[in-house]
């Protein structure tokens, strides 16, 4: 146990640790519509203020999986500054999952605070499980996350990723001097609050939903309809600049190759995204998903000059009258690759 000059905080081993990102991320509406495009989430609640007027709220919505765009920064604030340990090239991620409890909405200025919930070692790899919270200017909490990825320990950076890294990457995005900062006292992004359990929503008041189905016409077993979107590389490349996850196994074939990867491949939380459009279409309205969870297992090969298409497909798993709400089974493959080891979403109905 080793004690910080900040505040007089403890700091103990990583897991349990607390922090409170120091500044807000405000809510800007071109970025809504950007990460909207870029995720195929068509719903005019996400473009269009008339539309989401319609369903209640005044700002332009944001879409289900927005919230990863800051949560990834603050994660990679607390692997560069905290979790210092792991090579940053090697980290992957298996699980993502979202808790709805207010939408997002253009103009939001929203705090973050991040748990390191667990750290778990099997074999050569540690898995860590990192839980966050968002709360908008009203002190309200809009989402509750986490995130699971697996790193190795000390594991010593491959020389060529190192070159990649230096001359692919985008300059300037991460390993910043300020965000690396050895001192937490002195970060720039994060401000240690010791152990202590995350700001979890007192007020669970639900919004109305204005859903196309309604939940008395649905029956355990009921299939979604199909859906189909295309990825090229340019759909790879916008995502990276939207979403702020610029690692180059998305955009390098070189890099992609070092990775052991066939070819550039789509971002995870890319088809996580898509896979909310296609919720969102058959919903019809954003507002309905209050819990959204996929564990990765397989990747969308991207070629540099023809498109690659995801197929997606839904099941109502179980139906509860008491809440009116629905657990849908999804289904992703590209290329008859199974892309979800499983992915699940609570959906609310009119």
């Amino acid at each position: 146990m080793t004690r910080t000059d900040f505040d007089d905080v403890v700091m103990l081993e990583p897991e349990g640790q607390r922090f409170r990102a120091r500044d807000h991320y405000e809510v800007g509406r071109e970025k809504v519509r950007e990460f909207a495009r870029a995720v195929q989430n068509h719903h005019g609640a996400h473009q269009r203020e008339a539309d989401a007027r319609a369903l209640g709220y005044e700002g332009i919505i944001a879409p289900p999986t927005f919230a990863s765009v800051v949560g990834m920064s603050r994660t990679r604030a607390l692997l560069v500054s905290v979790l210092t340990d792991y090579d940053l090239s090697q980290i992957l991620q298996t699980d993502q999952v979202f808790e709805t409890y207010r939408p997002i909405l253009a103009g939001d200025r929203l705090g973050c605070e991040i748990v390191i919930e667990s750290i778990r070692k099997f074999g050569d790899n540690d898995f860590i499980v990192v839980r966050f919270a968002l709360t908008n200017q009203h002190g309200e909490v809009t989402i509750v996350g986490s995130t699971t990825i697996v790193a190795r320990r000390g594991a010593q950076v491959d020389a060529n990723l190192d070159h990649v890294a230096e001359n692919i990457m985008m300059h300037g995005h991460s390993n910043e001097p300020d965000m690396a900062a050895p001192d937490l006292a002195h970060n720039d992004v994060l401000v240690p609050l010791g152990v202590s359990p995350l700001t979890e929503p007192t007020d669970h008041a639900i919004a109305p939903v204005r859903t196309v189905p309604a939940f008395d016409e649905l029956t355990v077993g009921d299939q979604l309809p199909g859906g189909t979107f295309r990825l090229t590389r340019g759909d790879l490349a916008n995502y990276a600049g939207v979403s702020g996850d610029a690692n180059p196994i998305h955009f390098s074939d070189h890099a992609a190759h070092l990775a052991g990867l066939p070819t550039v491949v789509a971002h995870g939380m890319l088809t996580m995204g898509l896979a909310g459009g296609y919720l969102t279409s058959w919903l019809g309205d954003p507002i309905a998903i209050r819990k959204f969870s996929v564990r990765f297992s397989g990747f969308v090969p991207v070629a540099a000059n023809t498109a690659s298409t995801v197929d997606f497909t839904g099941r109502v798993k179980s139906l509860d009258p008491h809440t009116r709400t629905a657990t849908i089974l999804l289904g992703g493959t590209s290329e008859g690759r199974k892309l979800f080891g499983r992915a699940l979403a609570e959906v609310r109905f009119t």
